[in-house]
């Protein structure tokens, strides 16, 4: 690619970009040095690579290569055996950190985890564990020997701490003693690595010692006592064999490492190659960028592409297709409509996914491999080379005219500006023709209408434009293929206060046929917003119905649920049921057949009978409820005997075969049963006829049917279950509870939200046969009852 076109589209750019992402000098000079690549394997490896990076941030976060500096002069050095400095043995153990860390972010944390491109430059790390803990224990930065480097090193500095302290204490001894009337100051100091006191010049005679300086007014001597020449003598040299010994420590460690001289080279080499790898993987992260997809058939289609140098908050997304259904498109617009952006963001991404970078677009974006990119962008005029605005344009397209071919792609911006509009239009026609008809990939952006006619004329050729809103002046930039666009130089005249009857004067100026073409151009864009805005509506239309044809599937799956597990309930209360009749049943009918063979007393069988209805009673214990109170209290004298009555309690009708005596009680003869009833559980029934049970049949074998009363309960149980489940349930009992006579019935429900309360009073206003209903009172269960009366 040449240089030039890579500044026009400001690829160096996105250089500088990458290369503050990079934390090692090596890694930052890849970088810096990265060109956009022409052979496809090569592209789709680095691709691969960056997306293998892309995922371990996003999964583990950054890597930092820091400790990663350059060590090519040391390990040149240990190659002929020389010792290494401080300064350059840390950066060899802090290459070492760096190589340890990153092989441990780099290890897979189970077997199940995918492998990448990666693995491979992990693997191949080397951390050196014993030299980099070598060097780490004996150094502990470039001025400074850790005491335990060696045991000869920490017995000297002992010795050394030792004079030390002795030198300071005979000073101290010195200045405080008898000295201290000679002396300029009560302090120590030093002179040439010596101990010295200050001594006042007139005092010289009366301190012996060693004069080491002298202050600039000469009223001041620094001496050195001779009291401790030879501690400082001996300090000296103890200096002298720290330096010796630190030297010792110094070769050794750089033998050391000297035997891993080619492992650290690569430990280096790979190390800085991952750095620049992470450095496109952070930048893919930062731009929220995505793999392209490249092909040798020229085929191009960014899909949403945002334009990386622009602020990503506000840049508006463009999709472009090039080399498919057709290779030339054609963009107008009006000026700062976003044409020369489109035409940049093509150029750019190709340049950046040749370079191995992620492209700032939706995933699955088609980009094609080109050997060359020119461009013709900008406005290149020179005064000192005589050129006008027309002359650089023809002049930078006439260099690159004649190297150009299928595998170039050439980007025009205001292709054929800059000169008369009609030679202009018509030399801007002829070159666009010229690389069409060579089936070069090329891209222009114009304001002229011929270009446009050409476009729709020609087959291969597609126009496009950047949309405006002339209602507020203001582009979009959504790039729309397929349209031609228009300048809107009347509008936007208009609406900046232009007088009218000057832009009806300009109308005027047009030709019949130019004004008919804008008025196409008008009708077109019309036509498009309105089957967009259509389309819109239809797709949330769409989104609707299949959101409630969710719902619906959704509940009625959960109704097939309920209405299962209800029959299922059901069916297994109904086997309960059956199985308790047919056993008393039978035992009533053992018990009567064994009375009739042994005439056992009348009172012995109603003992029976009483013992039966108690164990009825038991089994609706639980859901068991007050009795219901007759509708019109009776006195003793309103029952005559022969009166047919009803028997709440057992839900049975009789006569009265006995006048009550002064309890309020009375027989009444229910079919074979004779029972003694309290007259407040009785009601006088009125018409008789309505309750005359229908004449039947009986056979030999004395079969008899129990009625729905001894099945149904006078309350049921809704407690625990949603709204749903429960209306479900409450209306096949208020069915079978009307039927069996059952009034009134009783329906817990519970307090908790109010929700299943209000939902069951919502269902009774609904029911025909509900005469009213309540929640309950005090003792019947308050507010998490309701009480239901049935219309008789």
């Amino acid at each position: 690619m040449n240089k030039k076109t890579l500044t026009k589209l400001e690829y160096f750019k996105i250089i500088d970009m990458l290369t503050e992402l990079a934390s090692s000098p090596g890694g930052k000079t890849l970088c810096r040095e990265l060109l956009p690549m022409t052979d496809l394997e090569e592209i789709r490896t680095a691709q691969e690579q960056t997306a293998a990076a892309f995922t371990r941030i996003i999964r583990k976060g950054r890597i930092s290569f820091g400790g990663c500096t350059m060590i090519e002069d040391s390990l040149k050095r240990l190659e002929i055996g020389a010792s290494l400095g401080c300064g350059e043995l840390l950066r060899i153990g802090r290459l070492l950190e760096t190589a340890k860390r990153a092989k441990s972010l780099g290890r897979r944390d189970t077997v199940d985890d995918a492998t990448d491109c990666l693995d491979i430059y992990f693997e191949k790390l080397e951390p050196l564990t014993p030299l980099a803990m070598s060097i780490s224990s004996c150094i502990i930065d470039e001025d400074e020997i850790s005491d335990d480097a060696s045991s000869t090193l920490k017995q000297i500095r002992r010795n050394i701490n030792r004079v030390n302290d002795k030198i300071h204490s005979t000073l101290v001894h010195l200045v405080n003693g008898s000295m201290k009337s000679y002396l300029q100051d009560s302090l120590i100091t030093m002179r040439g690595d010596r101990y010295c006191i200050p001594v006042k010049a007139e005092y010289r005679s009366q301190v012996s010692g060693m004069i080491h300086d002298q202050s600039s007014t000469g009223s001041t001597l620094f001496i050195e006592p001779m009291a401790v020449v030879n501690l400082n003598n001996d300090l000296k040299e103890l200096y002298i064999k720290e330096q010796e010994e630190i030297a010792v420590i110094l070769a050794r460690l750089s033998e050391e490492a000297g035997g891993y001289v080619e492992e650290l080279r690569l430990n280096y080499r790979i190390l800085t190659d991952l750095d620049f790898i992470f450095a496109r993987g952070q930048l893919a992260v930062n731009m929220n960028a995505s793999l392209p997809i490249f092909n040798e058939e020229g085929r191009i289609h960014i899909r949403e592409g945002r334009h990386p140098l622009l602020d990503k908050k506000k840049v508006v997304p463009i999709t472009v297709r090039l080399g498919e259904d057709f290779d030339l498109l054609i963009v107008t617009g009006p000026n700062t409509g976003g044409k020369t952006v489109s035409l940049k963001t093509v150029g750019l991404f190709t340049l950046m996914g040749q370079s191995g970078l992620h492209i700032p677009a939706l995933a699955r974006s088609e980009l094609a491999l080109f050997h060359q990119i020119y461009a013709d962008i900008g406005d290149e005029q020179s005064i000192e080379q005589s050129l006008s605005t027309f002359s650089s344009h023809m002049t930078n397209i006439v260099s690159f005219l004649g190297d150009v071919d299928e595998q170039s792609l050439v980007l025009f911006d205001e292709l054929g500006a800059g000169t008369d509009p009609t030679e202009g239009a018509a030399l801007a026609t002829a070159i666009l023709s010229y690389l069409h008809n060579r089936g070069i990939r090329t891209m222009a952006t114009t304001h002229y209408s011929e270009l446009k006619v050409y476009a729709l004329s020609t087959p291969g050729v597609e126009n496009a434009c950047c949309e405006f809103d002339v209602a507020t002046l203001r582009p979009t930039y959504h790039l729309l293929i397929g349209v031609p666009g228009k300048s809107n130089a009347f509008a936007i005249s208009s609406r900046l206060g232009l007088p009218d009857y000057i832009i009806e004067d300009a109308r005027k100026h047009l030709t019949e046929q130019d004004e008919s073409f804008e008025d196409l151009l008008t009708n077109l864009e019309d036509s498009r917003r309105t089957i967009e805005k259509e389309q819109q509506e239809i797709n949330t239309y769409k989104r609707e119905i299949e959101s409630l044809k969710m719902q619906m599937q959704t509940k009625q799956k959960k109704l097939d649920e309920q209405r299962e597990r209800i029959l299922r309930e059901a069916n297994e209360k109904a086997s309960a049921i059956l199985r308790e009749a047919k056993e008393v049943a039978d035992e009533t009918m053992k018990n009567f057949r064994k009375f009739g063979k042994e005439n056992i007393s009348a009172a012995e069988m109603e003992r029976e009978r009483e013992r039966l209805r108690q164990k009825i009673s038991k089994t609706q214990s639980p859901l068991a409820m007050k009795k219901a109170a007759p509708a019109k209290k009776h006195k003793p004298e309103d029952f005559r005997l022969g009166e047919t009555v009803k028997v709440l309690s057992m839900n049975l009708t009789g006569t009265v075969s006995s006048k009550p005596d002064a309890k309020g009680n009375l027989f009444v003869q229910m079919g074979i049963l004779r029972s003694q009833v309290n007259i407040s559980d009785l009601e006088i029934i009125e018409d008789q006829n309505a309750y005359q049970p229908k004449k039947k049949s009986h056979t030999s074998t004395g079969k008899v049917k129990m009625g729905k009363s001894l099945s149904v309960r006078p309350e049921i149980n809704l407690l625990g279950k949603t709204v749903d489940e429960a209306i479900a349930e409450l209306d096949k009992y208020l069915d079978d509870a009307y039927l069996a006579h059952i009034n009134p019935v009783r329906i817990v429900h519970g307090k908790g939200t109010g929700a299943l309360r209000s939902g069951v009073h919502q269902y009774l206003k609904r029911q025909k046969h509900v005469k009213s209903y309540r929640l309950g009172a005090f003792g019947e269960g308050d507010a998490g009852v309701t009480i239901v009366e049935f219309k008789q």
